[in-house]
C-alpha cells in the first residue's frame, strides 16, 4: 500500500485532501502497527508497521492514501497488545472486548450552521442528562433516552424560555464492572461522541442535535471533565476539535485539571464559553432560603455578579445533589439504593424540609413547600448572573432524597414527564420568571452593576436596602433584604422577606412620574400584575418567607 511520510500532529487521526494521518502516542522502543479493517470484519485488511523514522518523542506516525483508509475501522498494536486509539472520534463495540474506531468521512451537511456566541446576559440555561432527558415512558418521544430524543424535546424548550442546554458527558465513557456508570465520569474516549446516546450513527445524531438547538437559537454547552492522567494539551485539543467538528458553544470544566484562564486565551477558543463547575452561588442562596442567619451580606455579592467575573453559571441545584423539589422535602440524603450504605453523597445539603422528612399530606407543609419552591427559582433567576435550571426542577421532578444518583441509570433518576401535567402552575409561574428577566434589561445587564449613579440622576445603578430605604441590612439576625435596580429607562425593586414573620420594607422613592407596581409575587398562586400602584408607596409589608418584583412605571 502506498504511504506518504506523515506527521507527528495532531495526535489521532485528520483527514487531508489526498490522505489520512495516524498519529498515536507509544513508547520510542516498541513496535507500533495500524490495524485496518473492512467495516464489520474480524480479520484486518492490512496490517502495517510505524516506520522507526516516524517517531517524534512518544509520537509515531504515518499517512495512507485517502481511498485506502476513508470508511475503514482500525486498531493499533503496540508492544503486542491491541490497543483502541485514545483520540478516536468514534468508537465501535465490534465484539466482546474488541473495540474499534472509525476513520469518519467528513461529508455532513451543516447547512451554514455556526455557533451561536449568545451574549452571557441573554442566557437562560438548562441542565440536563442526555439518556436520563427522556429515557422515561412518560417523554413522549420516539428516540427515548438519545440525542434525537433531545431534539424532540426542543419546543417543549423554547415554551420554556431555555436558549442553552448544559450536558453532562457525551463522549464514549468507561464502563464500571462494579457499578453502572450512569453520569459517565471517569475514563472515557473523550473524542467520540457515546454509542448509546444514538439510535443509530452517535457522530452523525449529535451532530443533528447541535445544529437543530443552533435553528431553535439553543446554545449548547458540554460538562467535560477529564480525568487527572490526561494532559492539559489533550484537553485543550479535545476542545478545539468539539468546535471544530461540532459547533459546540461552550464547555464546563475541572479547574484543578488545567487552567480555564489559560484555555479562555486560546485563539481558536477564545470566542467559546469557557466555564467552571462551583457551588458556591448554591450555597449562599440555599442557606438565605431556608432562613440561616447572616447570610445577607453573601446575597448581595452574589446578586450583583455575573458570569464573566464568576466563570460560573449561578446554580440552586445541579446533578450533584438534591433536585429542587427534594431541596425542600428532604434535610438528609437518602442513597441506600445506591449500595454504599448512604455513605456516599454530600452532607452538605443546605437543605429544609418544611416540618416533615419526605412526603407528607399535611397542607401546611405542602403549601411551605410550594412557596420555597417559588422563591428558589426567584432567587435564581432574579441574579445578575446566568441562571442554569436543573431540568426537571420546573414541573417538581424528585429523586426521593437520593442526592448522589451517579449508578441509578432508572426511574430514580430518569425525567418522570408526567409530573408536568401534576405541576403546570409551577411551570407557568418558571416561564413567567424567565419572561419577566428577558423583559426587564435591568435584571440582567451585560455589564457588572458597581453601586454607583450612572445616568448622573441621583441613584445608583444598584442598591440594598433594609426595612429602611437607602440603609443597607446590618446584624447577623436579619433575613431581610431589598434591592433597588435603576438605570435611566428602568426601575425594579426586589423585596426578600425569608423570615418566618412578616416585616414592613420602605420602598425607595422613584423617579418623578413614576410609581411602584407589585408584578409578582412568591405568595400568589399565579402572575397576575397589579393594574393599579402600590397604595403606599412608601412603604409595604411583605409576609414571611416571600419574596416580591415591583417595577416603577
Amino acid at each position: 500500500m502506498e504511504r506518504f511520510p506523515g506527521y507527528p500532529l495532531p495526535l489521532g487521526v485528520s483527514e487531508y485532501e489526498t490522505y489520512v494521518n495516524f498519529a498515536v502516542e507509544a513508547e520510542r522502543e516498541e513496535t507500533c502497527r495500524l490495524l485496518l479493517y473492512r467495516k464489520g470484519e474480524a480479520v484486518p485488511e492490512e496490517t502495517i508497521l510505524f516506520p522507526e523514522t516516524n517517531v517524534v518523542g512518544n509520537v509515531h506516525f504515518l499517512a495512507l492514501p485517502k481511498e485506502k483508509a476513508e470508511g475503514r475501522e482500525y486498531q493499533y498494536e503496540i508492544g503486542g497488545q491491541i490497543v483502541i486509539d485514545p483520540h478516536a472520534t468514534s468508537v465501535l463495540q465490534v465484539g466482546e472486548g474488541n473495540a474499534r474506531s472509525r476513520v469518519l468521512e467528513d461529508s455532513y451537511d451543516w447547512e451554514g450552521d455556526k455557533p451561536l456566541e449568545l451574549p452571557y446576559n441573554e442566557v437562560i440555561a438548562y441542565s440536563l442528562h442526555v439518556r436520563g432527558f427522556t429515557k422515561h415512558r412518560t417523554s413522549k418521544v420516539r428516540a427515548k433516552g438519545t440525542f434525537a430524543g433531545v431534539v424532540e424535546k426542543i419546543p417543549y424548550l423554547t415554551e420554556l424560555g431555555i436558549n442553552q442546554i448544559q450536558c453532562m458527558p457525551v463522549y464514549a465513557f468507561c464502563e464500571n464492572p462494579s457499578y453502572t456508570n450512569y453520569w459517565g465520569y471517569g475514563d472515557g474516549f473523550f473524542f467520540a461522541p457515546q454509542n448509546k446516546y444514538a439510535v443509530g450513527d452517535a457522530v452523525n445524531e449529535l451532530k443533528d442535535m447541535v445544529k437543530a438547538c443552533h435553528k431553535a437559537g439553543i446554545e449548547v454547552v458540554f460538562h467535560m471533565p477529564f480525568t487527572e492522567h490526561v494532559t492539559p494539551q489533550r484537553i485543550v485539543e479535545c476542545l478545539q476539535y468539539y468546535v471544530i467538528a461540532y459547533h459546540v458553544d461552550g464547555f464546563i470544566l475541572n479547574p484543578m485539571l488545567i487552567s480555564v484562564a489559560g484555555v479562555r486565551r486560546d485563539p481558536l477558543l477564545c470566542r467559546t464559553k469557557i466555564l467552571e463547575w462551583k457551588n458556591d452561588f448554591q450555597d449562599v442562596m440555599r442557606r438565605f432560603l431556608k432562613g440561616d442567619a447572616g447570610m445577607t451580606e453573601g446575597v448581595m455579592w452574589w446578586l450583583r455578579q455575573t458570569t464573566e467575573e464568576s466563570g460560573s453559571c449561578n446554580y440552586m441545584t445541579n446533578h450533584s445533589g438534591f433536585t429542587m423539589a427534594d431541596l425542600v422535602s428532604y434535610e438528609r440524603k437518602h442513597n441506600k439504593a445506591n449500595g454504599e450504605e448512604n455513605r456516599d453523597g454530600t452532607d452538605l445539603n443546605y437543605s429544609w424540609n418544611c416540618g416533615v422528612e419526605g412526603p407528607t399530606r399535611k397542607k401546611s407543609v405542602l403549601a411551605l413547600r410550594k412557596r420555597q419552591v417559588r422563591n428558589a427559582f426567584f432567587m435564581l433567576l432574579l441574579s445578575q448572573g446566568t441562571p442554569c435550571i436543573l431540568a426537571g426542577d420546573e414541573f417538581g421532578n424528585t429523586q426521593g432524597g437520593n442526592n448522589n444518583v451517579y449508578c441509578q441509570d432508572n426511574e430514580t433518576a430518569w425525567l418522570n414527564w408526567n409530573q408536568l401535567s401534576k405541576e403546570k402552575e409551577l411551570f407557568e409561574y418558571v416561564r413567567t420568571l424567565i419572561a419577566l428577566r428577558r423583559e426587564h434589561g435591568v435584571l440582567h445587564e451585560a455589564k457588572p452593576l458597581l453601586g454607583r449613579d450612572k445616568t448622573s440622576c441621583g441613584v445608583p445603578d444598584i442598591s440594598f436596602h433594609g426595612e429602611s430605604a437607602w440603609q443597607v441590612p446590618e446584624g447577623i439576625t436579619n433575613r431581610q433584604l431589598g434591592v433597588y435596580y435603576h438605570r435611566e429607562d428602568e426601575d425594579c425593586y426586589v423585596a426578600y422577606n425569608m423570615h418566618w414573620n412578616p416585616h414592613t420594607f420602605a420602598l425607595p422613592a422613584l423617579p418623578k412620574g413614576k410609581k411602584w407596581y407589585r408584578v409578582l409575587s412568591t405568595a400568589d398562586d399565579t402572575f397576575a400584575p397589579a393594574r393599579a400602584a402600590e397604595k403606599n408607596q412608601r412603604a409595604v409589608e411583605i409576609t414571611e418567607r416571600t419574596i416580591v418584583l415591583f417595577v416603577g412605571r
